[in-house]
């Protein structure tokens, strides 16, 4: 029974030949019945000498009936039950190596064999990665895959050298020489030795191997195969991955190899793209009022800008943005800006958080250029964060001309962004009352942006929900504690700081604090001075009178770190110097800054000299923290 792999072909004439000839049906019904028979035997009992022990038994068993009957072994190769070497069998193991002339190359075969050459070679790439951890995971043993990939490459690369077959890790032969004690040095230097003597001794013994015996083993791979691949995974993969599986299976069988690899590739992209168009890319949707920046201000900014925050909406998207994917996030978009979202709820930023966002395709770029219009036309500006402009999304948007665009905006993080526009909040309605944003009555950071643009948020508080909801908010809040044309002087300090500070969380009684002066120490603070390191013991609390300070907070891990900005009317080191505990941060100065300080020697001598007023403070103090 001899088919050419090229003359085979699913025809009427194959299968007459396969399965209408009683010799050719004896030929492969034998292994097979001997292959089912061994794995029946395999499902009852597990021992691992089973499996080698049935294929010795296979060939004795042979010869007892053909030396009994008196059949003669040449007949018997003739007609297909022994393998038949030729001449081959007396060739020495070295004669492929006087075939190695280049002169004599046809590089026209060559080239027609050239796409075969690169599926094997990407094949040979792609099963290390593939097979070893699926071993991994059938043995229950942890297996290093980049020691393994280094080794492939080693052998492959002497390969090369020496003029022979590449390495190639067959997941089944190694897994079932495993399972029959082959999982340790020793087997494998005999294995390397039994095929260094076979080498040697040349082709020749194969000669005497029943072609039963080679044919159960190859039946008994691959029914392992199939059983592996169809009836093991039916409840571990979904229904487009296990349609995959199948029709890889029978693309390789009807056509080639060759085309059932690149047919693969084809479905599985084709159902990445299903599938991952089906996620949603957005991970979340909120309001600013929901998540603040890091910025400590006094707590009338707090609450103002808590209410005005509502109209900003935050956006975080997850995974790789493509054609499949933005889709949705455009449609989420579009309707916060049309229909009864806008009318009840009109948004000044979108804040677009990508940081877990993996890439950008060009097609979901060009859709942020149709996002940034149709914003741009409703006088909205979009914040990104999460990423910097040299980063692979940064490029992609770039490369579509988003970035830098007028009503774009970028920062490295979340907190960054939403610090931006709480400042454009305040800035807003503090020009929208004609007042001078310098002084104690309005401190921002500026580091982020000095000329910050906010014309859009000022104007007309008429024909503007948005910005009469900004006024409003503002002269329920800020304005309380505002007087138009006023400025601090050293006569109202220290208690006009205070009165910033404390007086939404409780009554800031002039009588009982006019003591707190002598506990108290002005102190002036140049841009970029320390006041502390993080671990230094600490001295005092500090009340800011002006400017900015600016915390930086460091974890266990070094490239996690969170800082933090405070303005005018806050208090800063409180917690540690209450609780006498080491400092968690380092803090300096942003801006030129003016503190009141309050020692911790004067913390104590507060607490005793004067218990009413120590105790009230404490109690406003631990109200705003």
């Amino acid at each position: 029974m001899r088919i050419s792999d090229d003359d085979f072909d699913f025809t009427w004439k194959t299968f007459r030949f396969m399965f209408l000839d009683a010799h050719n049906l004896m030929l492969w019904t034998i292994p097979l019945l001997l292959a089912v028979l061994l794995r029946l035997i395999t499902h009852k009992y597990h021992h691992q000498l089973i499996f080698p022990a049935y294929f010795l038994i296979i060939p004795v068993v042979f010869y007892v009936v053909v030396f009994a009957a008196g059949i003669d072994l040449g007949g018997l190769r003739r007609s297909g039950w022994l393998f038949d070497m030729g001449a081959s069998a007396q060739e020495p193991w070295y004669k492929f190596y006087t075939y190695y002339d280049f002169g004599a190359v046809r590089w026209s075969a060559i080239w027609a064999t050239l796409p075969t050459q690169f599926a094997l070679l990407f094949f040979n790439i792609l099963h290390p990665p593939l097979n070893v951890p699926a071993l991994a995971v059938s043995l229950n043993t942890d297996v290093d895959t980049n020691k393994e990939l280094v080794a492939h490459g080693y052998s492959n690369l002497l390969a090369g050298v020496i003029g022979t077959v590449p390495n190639y890790l067959v997941y089944v032969n190694t897994l079932l020489f495993y399972r029959v004690g082959g999982d340790n040095r020793i087997a494998g230097f005999l294995l390397a030795v039994a095929t260094g003597a076979l080498l040697v001794i040349g082709s020749a013994p194969i000669a005497f191997i029943p072609v039963m015996v080679v044919g159960a083993l190859i039946f008994v791979l691959g029914i392992d195969l199939v059983k592996e691949a169809l009836w093991d995974n039916r409840h571990r993969v979904t229904w487009s991955e296990y349609i995959t599986i199948i029709s890889i299976m029978v693309c390789m069988t009807v056509f080639d190899f060759v085309i059932g690899v690149l047919f693969g590739i084809i479905v599985c992209c084709f159902f990445f793209v299903v599938q991952n168009s089906q996620l949603n890319s957005i991970r979340a949707m909120y309001t600013g009022d929901l998540a603040m920046s890091a910025v400590r201000r006094p707590s009338l900014q707090r609450a103002y800008i808590g209410e005005v925050s509502k109209q900003t909406t935050i956006l975080r998207l997850q995974g790789f943005l493509f054609f499949g994917t933005i889709t949705y996030v455009e449609e989420t978009i579009r309707n916060l800006l049309e229909g009864p979202y806008w009318s009840q709820r009109p948004i000044q930023f979108l804040v677009v958080d990508l940081a877990l966002v993996a890439g950008i395709d060009m097609s979901a770029a060009e859709a942020f250029v149709r996002i940034h219009r149709l914003l741009e036309g409703r006088r909205v500006t979009i914040v990104f964060c999460g990423f910097s402009a040299e980063s692979p999304v940064g490029r992609a948007l770039r490369s579509v001309e988003v970035l830098g665009a007028h009503g774009v905006e970028l920062f490295g993080t979340f907190s960054d962004a939403m610090e931006w526009t709480e400042n454009a909040y305040l800035r807003a309605w503090f020009h929208s009352q004609k007042i001078e944003t310098s002084g104690t009555t309005l401190s921002v950071p500026p580091r982020l942006d000095p000329d910050l643009e906010y014309s859009h948020l000022v104007g007309s508080f008429v024909r503007s929900p948005r910005r009469s909801h900004i006024r409003d908010v503002g002269d329920r809040t800020i304005a309380t504690e505002f007087v138009p044309q006023q400025r601090a002087d050293v006569d109202n300090e220290p208690f006009h700081t205070l009165s910033k500070a404390f007086s939404s969380y409780g009554s800031i009684d002039p009588l009982l604090f006019s003591p707190i002066t002598k506990y108290l120490e002005r102190i002036y603070v140049s841009e970029g001075q320390v006041l502390w390191a993080s671990g230094d013991a600490a001295d005092g609390l500090y009340i800011i009178e002006s400017g900015v300070l600016r915390a930086r907070y460091k974890f266990a891990n070094p490239t996690q770190h969170f800082e933090e900005s405070m303005v005018a009317g806050t208090v800063a080191g409180e917690m540690s110097a209450l609780s006498d505990s080491p400092r968690n941060a380092t803090v300096m100065a942003e801006a030129p800054s003016v503190l009141w300080k309050l020692s911790k020697k004067n913390i104590q001598r507060l607490q005793i000299e004067e218990p009413e007023l120590s105790r009230v403070l404490v109690q406003l103090i631990l109200r705003g923290t």
